[in-house]
């Protein structure tokens, strides 16, 4: 999943050199993901109304439960 975040940051952002994401497994909460871009690119990323953001929750949401597990995303 981590993948998956990384190359749409990517895809979407100015500076894709500044894109982070890091992946935590928590027993309550399933995976943890944290995505960090750079200051000017944190509107790309959640997008209007936090479209986009919604739309990058949904895809992690729908391959994590293929896998049997529940993930969240973290945008710092």
């Amino acid at each position: 999943m981590r993948d998956l975040v990384e190359y749409i940051a990517k895809s979407i952002v100015n500076a894709p050199d500044d894109v982070v994401v890091t992946e935590e497994s928590t027993e309550d909460e399933g995976i943890l993901i944290k995505l960090q871009v750079a200051d000017d690119d944190k509107g790309r990323v959640i997008g209007k109304q936090g479209r986009i953001a919604q739309a990058i929750r949904t895809l992690i949401r729908v391959k994590a439960a293929k896998q049997g597990t529940r993930a969240t995303l973290e945008i710092l």
